[in-house]
């Protein structure tokens, strides 16, 4: 119960998903492309959107199929529309694959640490979690997918930032008895080869991207996958109906239609993270090798106190409940070099330090 209402039993004592909403000058805690939308392609997300108003009044195609053609295109690897799904970000896409592939009686396991939704997901549906440990490097053991009906693999994983090698992608999908969803929301920032490579072979893989992030479309909300049609057509039992407004669909295909521009970002999110993981190795932090737009950062004493000390000067970091440990998403260029000259100011005082 929660205030007296008969609140599901697996829910109480739950809190929502809640990373900090502050208005400060560095915010690099919820890993956004830090690169603002070109004029070019804000004209045309207005025009697109602007048509898509003056019939509001109906209802959007509750298949988007416009969207997911340009999605198939986008992805390659001989995609079409039948082979892709979207949905209101990434977060909606894998709650309904969990609804039309876990549920009551049913298991999903993934490899921790990872992204802290996944435990969500498995609440709202309903499906029993199972978290198997990573090792010291954060890897995984491709045997433990075996005896689950769905297994969730991060790639690159989230808070940690490691990427994982295709055969060991393969092993898992070799190893998995039920269905294998492989989470790739920050791939276009890794220098592994996508999974989209295996879907020929392996029929109950699953490949889940986002908008959110290379597209620096988060505040667009549009999630996707790319799998059998089967797949997708399973996922149309348990949407809801019309779930993509025709705004949104109007708005991301307008976006897809100027994907190079916009991964041109990419490109210097990369390099400002190889910089910025020298400059803090430099200094005595070890940084976890990442293969996202973010980086997890040890030898923090208090890691609490350091995050507090960073907002303080107006950079905001994201404290992930990994020990000794801060996660920090890349920047722009000047936005990297005030994290570093924070970062430089405040663990040399003795509240936040490094540990022994």
């Amino acid at each position: 119960m929660s205030g007296g209402l008969p609140l599901r039993p697996e829910l109480v004592g739950r809190t929502p998903y809640g990373a900090p909403q502050l208005e400060v000058p560095v915010r690099l805690n919820v890993n956004e492309n830090p690169y603002p939308p070109a004029p070019a392609l804000v004209a045309d997300i207005a025009a697109a959107v602007g048509r898509a108003a003056t019939s509001l009044h109906r209802y959007p195609d509750r298949d988007a199929v416009g969207l997911r053609t340009a999605l198939a295109a986008y992805l390659g690897h001989g995609l079409d529309a039948a082979q892709v799904w979207a949905a209101n970000g990434s977060n909606e896409v894998m709650v309904q694959l969990l609804q039309a592939f876990g549920g009551p009686g049913r298991t999903v396991m993934t490899y921790v640490p990872s992204y802290s939704m996944y435990p969500d997901y498995a609440a709202l549906t309903g499906t029993t979690l199972v978290r198997v440990e990573r090792d010291a490097d954060f890897g995984i053991d491709p045997s433990a997918a075996a005896g689950h009906d769905v297994v969730v693999l991060a790639r690159p994983n989230n808070p940690t930032g490691t990427g994982l090698p295709l055969e060991v992608v393969e092993a898992v999908c070799e190893a998995a008895t039920g269905m294998v969803f492989v989470d790739e929301a920050y791939q276009e920032f890794s220098a592994h080869t996508s999974a989209l490579a295996l879907l020929a072979r392996f029929p109950r893989l699953v490949v889940t991207r986002t908008m959110s992030k290379a597209f620096a479309f988060a505040g667009g909300r549009v999630g996707y996958l790319a799998a059998s049609a089967e797949v997708v057509d399973a996922l149309q039992l348990v949407r809801l109906p019309y779930h993509l407004s025709a705004p949104t669909q109007a708005a991301a295909t307008a976006a897809l239609g100027h994907a190079r521009e916009t991964l041109g970002s990419v490109a210097q999110v990369v390099a400002d993270r190889d910089v910025l993981a020298k400059s803090l190795a430099a200094q005595g932090f070890p940084v976890v090798p990442s293969d996202a737009n973010f980086l997890l950062v040890g030898g923090l004493t208090d890691p609490a106190a350091t995050f507090a000390a960073l907002l303080a000067r107006g950079v905001l970091v994201r404290d992930v409940g990994i020990p000794d440990h801060l996660r920090v998403t890349v920047g722009t260029t000047d936005e990297c070099a005030q994290l570093l000259d924070a970062w430089t100011a405040v663990t040399h005082e003795p509240v936040a330090g490094r540990s022994t």
